[in-house]
């Protein structure tokens, strides 16, 4: 149970407070919050690649891994939300990104009770990586220190229409996934 893959989703877990708390400071603390960012996007790569190849696939790891990806993506919507970060009507697509990963967490919820799963798709994983960069350039965009002044709004206008990018295959896999649950109740 305590390996490095799952003490990698734990870092990513608990590092959004500080996370947070960084990008509230704005300035050089919104430059940490996105250096802090950065690093726990590497260890969503680094736990699944280090557990498959180490023979370390844990049904705990299964579990933590989209647990941390959601409250780190949601949590950071939230904050950009709450400090007007989600310009260009971002905020919408941010809406349907939240409500995707609570129905999709109700689903999983559900398949586990029933002692079956959900499994991941490539896709989803695209929808991911596209998530994470669009708020990586959000971040940039909203406090970034003086060193990126000049080109602060150019992050904003990026990652904006990356979110908004990110809520096609958002809205595809939580279809699929939804579909796969309702056939399974089917049965």
């Amino acid at each position: 149970m305590i390996n490095l893959p799952n003490l990698l989703t734990l870092f990513r877990i608990l590092v959004i407070p500080v996370l947070i708390g960084c990008l509230a400071g704005g300035g050089l603390w919104a430059d940490m919050a996105f250096l802090l960012y950065v690093g726990a996007c590497v260890t969503d790569y680094l736990d699944g690649a280090l557990a498959r190849r180490q023979g370390l696939t844990s049904d705990l790891g299964r579990m933590m891994d989209p647990i941390a990806d959601k409250l780190l993506v949601g949590g950071l919507l939230l904050a950009l939300a709450g400090m007007g970060g989600l310009r260009f009507c971002s905020l919408y697509a941010a809406i349907l990104i939240m409500l995707r990963e609570i129905m999709i967490s109700g689903l999983r919820e559900y398949m586990a009770s029933r002692n079956e799963t959900i499994p991941s798709t490539r896709l989803a994983k695209w929808k991911t990586g596209t998530q994470m960069v669009a708020i990586g350039f959000l971040i940039l965009g909203e406090g970034a220190s003086t060193s990126f002044h000049d080109v602060t709004w150019c992050f904003g206008v990026i990652g904006a229409a990356l979110l908004w990018l990110s809520v096609i295959p958002t809205l595809l896999t939580g279809t699929d996934y939804l579909k796969a649950t309702v056939a399974q109740m089917r049965r």
